[in-house]
């Protein structure tokens, strides 16, 4: 029983793609720095009511999951992220690319472009980092 449990945990930590929830707390980390249980909770509920146990309960899994650090040497623990917010999407960009695109970087931006409307600004923008990239 034991092993099996250990096996458990070890696919568990393994897991480290975050849950959409898990975003939310990674995106108020990034936002506001390191950071209390209660201020990202309160930060949650800007948005969406969600109990402190919940908030809790997300970051103990997420500090398990390798995507925060807890700094517990104050009576307050408090939480960073493990990954910069440009590290993290390129992992969840290059997960989504290998899983639903085989690898294409063609069929995500074309995708990407047709999921929503793009602003002149944006595809200007988008046309500039094109021409550095052919220029490398």
């Amino acid at each position: 029983m034991k092993e099996i449990f250990r096996r458990f945990m070890m696919a568990r930590r393994k897991s480290s793609r975050p849950t959409d929830r898990e975003l939310t707390i990674l995106r108020i980390l990034w936002d506001k720095g390191p950071s209390t249980v209660r201020n990202v909770n309160e930060a949650m509920n800007e948005d969406e009511n969600t109990g402190y146990t919940t908030t809790l309960k997300l970051m103990q899994i997420m500090a398990e999951k390798g995507l925060v650090l807890r700094d517990d040497s104050q009576f307050k623990h408090v939480y960073r992220p493990a990954l910069t917010e440009e590290k993290a999407q390129k992992q969840l960009v290059g997960d989504l690319l290998d899983r639903a695109f085989s690898g294409s970087a063609e069929k995500l931006v074309m995708r990407a472009l047709s999921a929503k409307k793009v602003s002149a600004k944006e595809l200007a923008s988008i046309r500039k980092m094109l021409d550095e990239f052919e220029g490398e």
